[in-house]
């Protein structure tokens, strides 16, 4: 079980943050972009609202990156040793961040809950009988628990008002 605070920070601990709560969902995309950009067979995001991730060392350096969607990603990185903290997608902006799990002091507290991109996943990479997976993405509203919903949309209407 995920606890109520957890922190993490980059490989030289220039950057450190912490999480407040579980994340919304945690995603292992296994698209090709991922791929290239970890160097490795997939990422692993935690997602949070960003008023639940806290830099409590150190500042990022912000830099933008081009996407699959065409829509680029902007990647919080240290910048002193360059790790990616986290991303910010185009989609939902600067409101959502996707912490790179690798990052966190206790990895092992958020395994993936979604399996999404597997299309183009590595044909080693063999995932449990009971994962739940996708060949592309998914239907948030259909996926996310009920809880996770609720704390999305509250977000998205502060950040897009009506």
């Amino acid at each position: 079980m995920i606890g109520d605070i957890m922190e993490g920070g980059c490989t030289c601990r220039h950057v450190r943050y912490r999480l407040t709560g579980a994340p919304l969902i945690v995603h292992a995309c296994h698209c090709s972009w991922c791929q290239r950009e970890t160097g490795t067979a997939h990422a692993l995001n935690a997602v949070y609202e960003a008023e639940r991730v806290q830099t409590i060392a150190g500042e990022p350096e912000l830099v933008d990156t081009p996407s699959a969607s065409g829509k680029g990603q902007r990647i919080a990185r240290c910048p002193v040793c360059k790790v990616a903290i986290w991303s910010n997608y185009a989609g939902t902006g600067p409101v959502l961040r996707f912490v790179r799990v690798g990052t966190l002091d206790t990895p092992r507290l958020c395994p993936p809950d979604v399996h999404i991109f597997t299309s183009t996943k590595l044909p080693w990479v063999v995932l449990p009988p009971d994962a739940v997976a996708f060949p592309e993405f998914y239907d948030v509203e259909k996926v996310w628990s009920r809880g996770s919903l609720d704390r999305l949309h509250q977000v998205l209407a502060v950040a897009r008002p009506v």
